[in-house]
């Protein structure tokens, strides 16, 4: 068995390394060749803690496995990471575990690259600003796996805490992108692209401030009762999602589908955009918006990455059963 530490995945994962991964199980997801298991997500009445796990198997990258994990809101003040979890890969042919995973970083970094895929098959191709709601830790995975995508040129941002934007605007710099925190109209106002990541439970961005061709990355709504964005714009788009299951339920389209301004019908699997299945954007004028939950085939994805190049490497540490 392998043990893969969170220091070995920063190590031997990029974002590209990231990027292939989390297109490759989109697109086993669209064809039926990789499917996801009932996510179990629980408030487990103990500081103030939510934990589950997501799980699933790729039979068309032989990744079976779980994620197990979840968020400590208490753990910032004791210099961890609020978001904890661990990826345990087992061999599809055995059932024999066959390897241990840190999962903090790689969360990170295949959230990051779920919405950059979405850039990369939705996006106009002239997208020239970017704009982020919300400048949290995630953002800054976000900001920079965008901009391997595009050739932006500026980044716009709003956070509800205003303080947190410069630690936004160094990562924009060190994309050598120019940046500027402004309100959220004005990001809607100037972006061809928008990213929310943030774990707001009303919307932070109106129909009426996002202007046609804008391309939407919703990457924050994963959990019932959360949104970002006004229903009345999903309406507007022509959407995609990761996994429609989830993206009904838990999703940004939670809200839209329940008024009743779209159908289930109205969504279409990333995948089958990344399959040639789909065209994906029609116009230069459409809105296009990827509602991104987070599945767990994007997170055995990923590890299994992590486990392959740090076993290639001699960075895994291994252990006998």
């Amino acid at each position: 068995m392998l043990v893969v530490s969170e220091e070995v995945c920063k190590q031997v994962v990029g974002a590209q390394d990231a990027f292939k991964a989390v297109e490759s199980v989109f697109a086993a997801m669209a064809k039926g060749d990789a499917y996801n298991f009932p996510v179990i997500r629980e408030a487990i009445g103990h500081a103030d803690a939510l934990y589950g796990f997501k799980s699933g198997f790729d039979r068309a990258g032989l990744a079976l496995g779980l994620k197990s994990g979840g968020y400590w809101p208490g753990n910032m003040a004791k210099g961890l990471t609020n978001h904890q979890s661990t990826v345990f890969l087992f061999d599809p042919d055995t059932g024999m575990l066959q390897a241990l995973v840190g999962g903090n970083y790689l969360t990170a970094l295949r959230t990051a690259a779920a919405s950059a895929v979405s850039i990369a098959h939705l996006a106009r191709k002239d997208s020239k600003v970017l704009g982020m709601i919300g400048a949290g830790h995630q953002a800054g995975f976000q900001l920079r796996a965008a901009a391997d995508q595009r050739n932006f040129e500026k980044v716009v941002a709003w956070n509800l805490h205003q303080d947190m934007l410069p630690g936004l605007g160094k990562v924009a710099k060190e994309c050598g992108l120019e940046f500027e925190s402004c309100s959220q109209d004005q990001v809607g106002s100037q972006a061809d692209v928008i990213i929310s990541i943030t774990s707001a439970h009303e919307p932070l961005m109106l129909k009426d401030w996002v202007k046609p061709g804008t391309h939407i990355a919703c990457m924050g709504t994963d959990t019932k009762g959360k949104q970002e964005i006004d229903p009345a714009l999903v309406a507007t788009a022509t959407v995609f999602t990761d996994e429609i299951t989830q993206s009904i339920t838990i999703g940004e389209t939670q809200h839209a589908i329940a008024s009743g301004l779209i159908k289930q019908e109205d969504i279409t699997p990333i995948g089958d955009v990344i399959n040639t299945k789909h065209q994906g954007r029609s116009s230069n004028d459409e809105i296009t918006l990827f509602d991104g939950t987070g599945v767990g085939l994007q997170d055995l994805a990923v590890a299994s990455v992590a486990a392959n190049l740090a076993d290639q490497t001699g960075k895994a540490k291994k252990i006998d059963l």
